[in-house]
């Protein structure tokens, strides 16, 4: 009896766990500028949230011109995945505002990991397959803030707790999604070619989301 895929894929994953929780530690650690860092994150994040809902519109629009039987099956779940991800880039602004940022009409340029880690999902949907980023959202979604993180950021830089909203509604929105995620990767019946892609995506994923918590991490340049 073959394991469930996503069991199969997280076993993958587990290689480069360790250097993305390296990564997340050292974002998050209490000496240095941890505010500053802090505001770096939400615009980083907000740039990576905005392109969410696009990438699985483009993704539900790729489905409907496959031949595969279980595209429309896949093409509907991407399409209400877009639903719940609907003004989370909201949620960031309104966090960067009562963490006293300015906010206007221009946004910071986005850092060019975002662009990365958003762009190679374009690509493999218009190229390869637009099951490969269901590898993209299992990492994302697995990096569910900790419950207690918003609460110990919001201790340590004294800002308002109104400003770590994204961070305390994900610890359990992305557990949730993560958990919807992982139905689909089992449910699918996909061949071993389409494995191999999300499989690939999620893996690259994962370590360009390393490098950017580093970067983010830095208490000298980085974004804004």
């Amino acid at each position: 009896m073959s394991i469930p895929f996503s069991r199969a894929l997280n076993a993958r994953l587990a290689l480069a766990t360790p250097a993305l929780h390296r990564a997340s530690a050292h974002l998050w650690r209490p000496d240095g500028d941890l505010t500053r860092r802090y505001l770096r994150y939400l615009w980083a994040m907000h740039a990576l949230t905005t392109a969410s809902v696009p990438l699985l519109e483009c993704a539900a629009a790729a489905c409907a011109r496959l031949d595969d039987p279980w595209a429309p099956s896949l093409a509907a779940y991407f399409t209400e995945h877009a639903k719940e991800e609907r003004g989370h880039d909201a949620w960031l602004l309104a966090d960067l505002v009562a963490a006293g940022e300015p906010v206007g009409p221009e946004r910071p340029l986005a850092p060019p990991l975002v662009v990365e880690l958003a762009g190679a999902q374009y690509y493999r949907i218009a190229h390869r397959h637009p099951a490969a980023l269901l590898g993209y959202l299992t990492v994302l979604e697995g990096q569910a803030p900790s419950p207690v993180l918003a609460g110990a950021l919001a201790a340590r830089t004294g800002l308002p707790a109104a400003a770590f909203r994204t961070v305390r509604d994900h610890a359990h929105l992305d557990t949730e999604h993560l958990a919807e995620v992982e139905r689909q990767l089992d449910r699918l019946p996909l061949t071993s070619d389409q494995q191999t892609e999300v499989a690939v995506s999620a893996l690259h994923t994962a370590g360009i989301l390393a490098r950017l918590f580093h970067q983010l991490a830095a208490d000298t340049g980085g974004q804004r």
